[in-house]
């Protein structure tokens, strides 16, 4: 198992900007496939974005939220970062951090990850 714990949650009001954080333990995060995720209340968890091993396998973003997000990784820190900006109300939900053993050439499904945080709030207020 890949403990992982996420941070940087908060209430912004749209147009603001929060960095979310997500700290493995366990294991060295280079080897580690890593993506965000979003639940909405009364909605399913959804794809926000992903970024691939230290290898460079791959960076993707929803629709929703590219140009506005940006997802980092900090190997030497076992850390994964969402930049975002220009938020908007829609993106009010609460964020989970998702971890894949091993590279893969994309992914953006529930089905790709093998391991979650708890999640953190984020509220953007209009």
């Amino acid at each position: 198992q890949v403990p992982l714990v996420e941070s940087g949650g908060g209430l912004v009001k749209a147009g603001g900007s929060l960095r979310l954080s997500c700290v493995a333990s366990l294991v060295i995060t280079r080897y580690l496939t890593m993506g965000w995720f979003r639940q909405a209340p009364g909605k399913e968890r959804e794809f926000v974005s992903g970024i691939g091993t230290w290898s460079g396998d791959f960076e993707a973003y929803a629709d929703s939220v590219k140009g506005r997000f940006t997802i980092v990784r900090d190997d030497a820190k076992n850390t994964v970062y969402l930049q975002m900006t220009s938020l908007k109300p829609e993106d009010t939900a609460v964020y989970f951090c998702a971890a894949r053993s091993g590279p893969k050439s994309s992914a953006t499904r529930r089905s790709d990850y093998d391991y979650w945080g708890q999640g953190t709030q984020v509220t953007v207020s209009s």
